[in-house]
C-alpha cells in the first residue's frame, strides 16, 4: 500500500473535505483532518491529567515559573496563535521530554539536571515546540488512522469515536516515535525558534552532545546499550550534532546571544537528582522510603528499579524480586492473607509463620515458570499495619546453589520500619554548584560525589565534557551530593 498516493488522494477526496492544510510553520501541505486544530486543546487537557498522575510535577514553584517563563520566551515567535501552550517540570529523573495537541509541553527534571544553560534548557523546549506547531501528532494520529481502518469506511469514521477506539488513544499516541522527517522538521523549528528568542542558536546541538555522553555512561553503568527515554521518543539519526549545529550556522551571528550559564546553574542548584525523595529512593543496594518509613536491601549485583506501584530487583539467571504493598480489608493473619486473598485462585501447599524484625508474617514456595523456564516462586507476606501487608515476590532459577538463595532469604529478611532518626538522616540525591579554583581538576571536583569509580564519569556527563576536556578557574559546575 502507497501511503503517499492514498493521503494525496484523500486530500482532494470529499470524504475529507478539508483534511489537508498548508501548515504555516512549515509550509508543507499535511493531511491532518482525523485530528482537527480546535480539537487539539481538549484533547491535550484531557491527557494533561494522566501524564500528571502517572510523573508527578516537580514541587518546586520557583523551577516551575523558570521553566514556563523560558517557554513564554519562545511563544511569541512561533507560526500558530490559536495554540496556549502550557509547560510543565515533571518529578522524574529520566531524561525526557514530549508534548501534547494543544500546547501541553513537558521538560522531566533529568532534562533539567542534564542542561548546562538557559539555552539549552530553551532547545528542548523549543524543539517541543516544533513538535506542537507542525502538528506532527495530528498528522500522526490521521496517518495512523487511514492505516488502522483503510480508506474504504474512512467516511463512516470521521466523526465517529471508532476511530480513537481503533488506534486505542492515549498518552502514549503522543509520545513514542517520531519519524526521522518530524525529528528533522522539529529540530529546525526549534533552532529557527531559538534564534528569534534571542537565544544562541548552537544549544541545542551541544544539549545533543550531552544526551549521548549520558547514553555512553548509562551504557557502562548497566552493561547494556540503552539511549536516554528522550532518545527513545526522539529517535537519534546519528548525525543529530552535526545536523543542528549545521542548521544553527545558517543563522547570522548574534553577539548578544542569551546563554545564561551562571543564571541557570544557580536556578537549579537543590534540585534532586535520581529517583524522586518522596517515591523513594536507592542508595548502594538499600532501597529507603522515608515517607511510608520502610527499607529492604537488595542482594549484590541485583539491579533496583523504582516503579510507581512496586520495587522491582533484577538479578543473575532472571531472578525478579518484586516488592509492593497490598490491603487487608478482611483483616486475616498472615498465612490465612496469603492463601485466601493473595493466592485464592492458586494452592500454593504449606505456608510457614515467620517474624521479620517484630512484623508477623507467612511464607510458601510453589513452583511456576517465567519466560517459559521453570522457576521456584517464594512468596513472603508481612503484616505492616493490622489492614496493610508488605509483599517480596521473588523467581528463582531452578537448581540455584543454596548460598544464592540464602541471599535472597537476607534480602527480605532486611525488610525493616525506619527509625524517625533514620528518616530525619537520610538524604537522597541534589545538585550543587561549585565552582572551580586554581589547582582544581575534574578529579578532584567530580571526588565530593557518593558515586565511587563513576564519579569522574559522572562528573562529566553532568558538565557535558568529553573525555579530553578538564574544567577551568573560576567556572562553575554541577556535582550530586547527598
Amino acid at each position: 500500500m502507497d501511503m503517499k498516493k492514498i493521503l494525496s488522494a484523500l486530500c482532494v477526496s470529499v470524504l475529507v473535505l478539508s483534511g489537508c492544510s498548508t501548515n504555516p510553520a512549515t509550509g508543507r501541505n499535511q493531511f491532518t483532518g482525523l485530528l482537527p486544530a480546535e480539537s487539539e486543546a481538549s484533547i491535550g487537557a484531557t491527557e494533561h491529567q494522566k501524564i500528571v498522575a502517572e510523573y508527578g510535577l516537580y514541587q518546586d514553584q520557583r523551577l516551575q515559573n523558570y521553566v514556563t517563563s523560558i517557554g513564554q520566551r519562545i511563544v511569541p515567535f512561533t507560526e500558530r496563535g490559536d495554540v496556549e501552550y502550557k509547560f510543565f517540570l515533571l518529578d522524574s529523573d529520566t531524561v525526557n521530554a514530549f508534548a501534547l495537541p494543544g500546547g501541553f509541553v513537558y521538560v522531566t527534571r533529568g532534562i533539567l539536571g542534564l542542561a548546562n544553560s538557559e539555552a539549552e534548557l530553551a532547545g528542548v523546549i523549543a524543539h517541543e515546540i516544533g513538535h506542537v506547531t507542525a502538528r506532527h501528532s495530528a498528522e500522526r494520529y490521521s496517518r495512523g488512522v487511514v492505516t488502522a481502518l483503510g480508506t474504504s469506511v474512512l467516511g463512516a469514521v470521521l466523526d465517529n469515536a471508532s476511530a480513537a477506539k481503533a488506534l486505542n488513544t492515549g498518552a502514549d499516541l503522543y509520545t513514542r516515535s517520531y519519524s526521522r522527517g518530524q525529528e528533522s522538521e522539529a529540530d529546525t523549528l526549534g533552532i529557527r525558534y531559538l534564534s528569534r528568542a534571542g537565544y544562541d542558536t548552537f544549544a541545542m546541538a551541544r544539549f545533543m552532545q550531552s544526551m549521548q555522553l549520558e547514553s555512553q555512561y548509562q551504557s557502562q553503568v548497566s552493561g547494556k546499550q540503552a539511549p536516554p527515554a528522550f532518545l527513545s521518543t526522539h529517535p537519534d539519526t546519528g548525525d543529530r550534532v552535526a545536523s543542528t549545529s549545521q542548521i544553527a550556522g545558517t543563522y547570522p551571528a548574534n553577539p548578544n546571544a542569551v546563554d545564561n550559564r551562571d543564571e541557570y546553574l544557580r536556578m537549579i542548584r537543590g534540585m534532586a537528582f535520581g529517583e524522586s525523595a518522596k517515591e523513594g529512593f536507592t542508595q548502594g543496594q538499600t532501597f529507603f522510603h522515608p515517607a511510608i518509613g520502610f527499607k529492604f536491601t537488595a542482594p549484590r549485583g541485583f539491579n533496583i528499579e523504582n516503579k510507581t506501584d512496586a520495587v522491582i530487583a533484577t538479578g543473575p539467571n532472571n531472578t525478579v524480586m518484586i516488592f509492593d504493598f497490598d490491603s487487608n480489608k478482611q483483616a486475616f493473619d498472615p498465612q490465612s492473607y496469603l492463601q485466601g486473598a493473595w493466592m485464592k485462585q492458586e494452592p500454593v501447599g504449606p505456608i510457614d509463620q515467620i517474624s521479620i524484625n517484630g512484623m508477623r508474617g507467612a511464607t510458601a514456595l510453589y513452583n511456576g515458570t517465567v519466560q517459559g523456564r521453570p522457576m521456584g516462586i517464594r512468596l513472603i507476606a508481612i503484616e505492616w499495619q493490622p489492614n496493610v501487608y508488605a509483599r517480596f515476590q521473588i523467581a528463582i532459577p531452578a537448581g540455584a546453589p543454596e548460598s544464592f538463595i540464602e541471599d535472597l532469604r537476607a534480602s527480605t529478611y532486611s525488610f525493616a520500619r525506619m527509625s524517625e532518626s533514620e528518616k530525619n538522616n537520610i538524604k537522597s540525591e541534589r545538585l550543587e554548584i561549585v565552582t572551580a579554583a586554581g589547582g582544581d581538576s575534574v578529579a578532584s571536583l567530580s571526588a565530593r560525589q557518593p558515586f565511587g569509580q563513576l564519579n569522574e564519569a559522572r562528573f562529566r556527563v553532568l558538565n557535558g565534557l568529553s573525555g579530553n576536556q578538564g574544567v577551568q578557574a573560576g567556572q562553575k559546575y554541577k556535582i550530586v551530593v547527598r
